[in-house]
């Protein structure tokens, strides 16, 4: 080479080398910016000259109080792979940032050693679902065998024995808690820890063992649950009562009955563990002496729920309706009956005549329950008695009527003039003060922009109403039955009622429009804008139950009505929703809230597939309320387009999300991660076990049959 040459190319080497120390300088002083990204993309470029010196400032970095920065220095040094970083990766592991804590994983990963390793197993069961996922992508990257079914046993082994600390050597509240989660797990060790507790001097540890050995399965802990059932400590004997329900044991059902009609705080419980009991003559036959037997509250609902049975024997009803004493039993059995009990309606009629005032209330009631047209002129001429009775005492003592519109300028929920001085407008604005008046002006005006009907109180049309509401029921019984039977005239005569000025006729008689065909419904929704919450959850419930024409009512108001949307989902959701009100049910579940809760149940129930991409948004979301509804209603709708996004939360830090996510995967019936599900049948909790279970069989299934 000639030596000019030779000259030519050590200079240019020298300018590189130059050039290159330039940068790494601009690199360290960037390191020093008050600007977090130009911070974190220096510690970025540094790491990718993998100099060993530079450990030292990623270990500063990795302290940084931008989570940008942290999750830099914590990648950079998984690049490092030196043993040093471990300790250090295991704290970003535990970062309040969730971004920092899956690259700290991802870095423990490079290092590649037991401790690194150890680090990501522990931290698993402590972290979130995002976490919990990058860690176990994390392992599968480092190799490691099994990388999800080995986490999940290490969460469950460190579940148990922290419950089994705390059982033994905790303060009474860890006791309680101990206690429950140990019945949860489901493992046969748990019987003989539990069992011990059951007679415990602390009711609240005994209690909370109990609940644990109905969630455990067991159903040898039966013998020993039963005899609970006549201490004298409530909290115990509502344990036992959710234990046994949970245990679906049929030898308690004496025993739930005898504590069903015993009319004390815990009878409601009882109840609701017999109709959760499978179905069967005994359960039946208990069921129906309930309600004759129990108190008139509750008693009603249980017959209400043997209608949908087949309804019950209807010679013990007969029996208790053919003597005044015993009447008052049968008649709320025929009441939760309704049309099934038709044949009993001539020993229910000479009720409505009785002196005893219960019992025409009740036997009101119970001929509009029936709802046969028969029964209209006895109705009707009760109901002109009760009116001559209760119209001399609702007479008014004001003959001029009230104002019913605000005067010019003194309409809270409309600006004030433009000519108003501003002491004018202060005085004005101090006798409306109040928060809440303010908040609700403020949402009728918003209301009004956005086109909406404004829910505004009722304007009094008395100064003052001397009749107690309770004194206007048996009045407003009749008006209800009335529109039950269909009674001639009865339209009008309800309509007329529907603007009264007391709210206990008006729901009565907005409710009995419902009952009245299509024309009464059209009448009746108006009601559904007033501000009376009891009177908007009786309407609701009204309109549900007359089924198609009252639910798509309820739909057709739903977007129109911003404060009460849970009145009107709930009472959907008791009795159904049409197919019709999917695309409405989907805006309510894109805009959030609690109600977007009911609003995906009732699409899952449906089935409606074009709601699977607004289900799908909504889950996507981590903030999203309704979680495991949203879950729920992908699975049932059973569209597998969602199985990967589903999948995400078999990860899930919260076991009944993870139970929620496998049963959606088994109604949907994909193959989708079995590894995941075959992990989750080492989970603590044996909910989860065993929906994962299910889940593999019923994709295993599907799998064999598209062979």
């Amino acid at each position: 080479m000639r030596t000019g040459a030779r000259t030519f190319l050590v200079v240019l080497a020298l300018l590189v080398t130059a050039g290159c120390s330039g940068n790494r300088d601009q690199l360290l002083a960037d390191l020093q910016s008050p600007r977090p990204e130009v911070r974190a993309l220096a510690v970025k470029k540094l790491a990718d000259e993998s100099r060993p010196d530079d450990l030292a400032l990623f270990t500063r970095a990795a302290k940084d109080l931008a989570s940008i920065v942290r999750g830099e220095a914590a990648a950079a040094l998984g690049k490092s792979q030196d043993p040093r970083v471990v300790d250090l990766l295991g704290e970003l592991l535990e970062d309040s940032d969730v971004d920092v804590q899956g690259k700290a994983a991802m870095a423990l990963a490079q290092v590649k050693n037991d401790k690194a390793k150890a680090y990501l197993t522990l931290q698993y069961g402590r972290r979130g679902r995002q976490t919990r996922q990058v860690i176990v992508q994390a392992l599968k990257q480092a190799n490691v065998p099994g990388a999800m079914a080995e986490v999940v046993a290490a969460e469950s082994k460190a579940i148990w024995e922290r419950n089994l600390l705390a059982l033994t050597e905790g303060s009474l509240p860890e006791r309680v808690g101990a206690a429950e989660e140990l019945g949860k797990s489901g493992r046969p060790e748990a019987f003989n820890r539990l069992m011990p507790l059951v007679r415990d001097s602390q009711v609240i540890l005994a209690a909370a063992a109990v609940r644990g050995l109905g969630d455990l399965g067991d159903k040898r802990a039966v013998a020993a649950i039963l005899p609970l059932l006549d201490e004298s400590f409530p909290d115990l004997r509502e344990s036992a009562i959710t234990a046994l329900m949970r245990l679906q044991e049929p030898q308690a059902i004496p025993r739930l009955q005898a504590v069903a009609v015993e009319k004390s705080s815990v009878s409601p419980l009882a109840i609701d563990a017999l109709l959760d009991l499978p179905r069967q003559p005994e359960t039946d036959a208990a069921l129906c002496a309930i309600a004759l037997d129990a108190v008139t509250t509750e008693a009603i609902p249980v017959a209400r729920a043997m209608r949908d049975r087949g309804g019950c024997p209807l010679e013990t009803i007969n029996d208790r309706l053919s003597r005044p004493a015993s009447a008052a039993s049968g008649l709320q059995a025929v009441i939760g009956l309704g049309p099934a009990a038709k044949d009993a309606l001539p020993k229910v009629l000479p009720y409505l005549t009785q002196g005893d005032a219960t019992l025409r209330a009740l036997a009101v009631d119970a001929a509009a329950a029936i709802g046969d047209a028969s029964a209209a002129p006895a109705l009707q001429k009760a109901f002109e008695q009760e009116l001559a009775s209760v119209q001399p005492l609702r007479q008014d003592w004001v003959t001029q009527a009230l104002p019913e519109r605000y005067g010019p300028g003194f309409d809270p929920s409309q600006p004030p003039p433009p000519g108003d001085s501003a002491e004018k407008q202060k005085q004005k604005g101090d006798k409306h003060a109040n928060l809440m008046s303010r908040v609700k002006a403020l949402n009728a005006a918003k209301a009004r922009s956005l086109g909406r009907p404004v829910v505004q109180q009722r304007v009094p049309t008395e100064l003052f109403d001397d009749v107690e509401s309770s004194r206007l029921e048996p009045l407003a019984g009749l008006l209800r039955a009335l529109g039950s039977v269909k009674a001639p005239g009865a339209l009008a005569l309800l309509k007329g009622f529907a603007g009264d000025s007391s709210v206990t006729l008006r729901t009565a008689a907005l409710v009995g429009l419902t009952r009245l065909g299509p024309e009464g419904v059209a009448l009746a929704k108006n009601g559904l804008f007033e501000a009376e919450r009891d009177l908007l959850k009786a309407l609701a419930q009204a309109l549900a139950e007359q089924g198609d024409a009252g639910q798509s009512a309820l739909v057709e108001l739903l977007p129109q009505i911003s404060g009460e949307k849970l009145v009107l989902l709930e009472a959907l959701n008791r009795s159904g929703a049409p197919a019709s009100s999917a695309e409405v049910l989907e805006k309510v579940v894109s805009e959030g809230g609690p109600e977007a809760v009911l609003a995906a149940s009732l699409l899952g129930r449906m089935k409606a597939k074009t709601a699977v991409p607004v289900l799908v948004k909504a889950l996507e979301d981590p903030s999203s309320v309704g979680r495991r509804e949203l879950l729920t209603a992908l699975g049932e709708i059973g569209d597998s387009s969602a199985a990967e996004l589903v999948v995400r939360d078999l990860y899930h830090d919260l076991p009944e999300i993870r139970a929620a996510a496998a049963g959606a995967l088994a109604r949907m019936g994909t193959g989708a991660q079995a590894d995941a599900l075959d992990a989750l049948k080492s989970d603590y909790y044996r909910r989860v076990r065993e929906a994962a279970v299910t889940a593999l069989a019923k994709t295993t299934t599907a799998a064999e049959g598209a062979r």
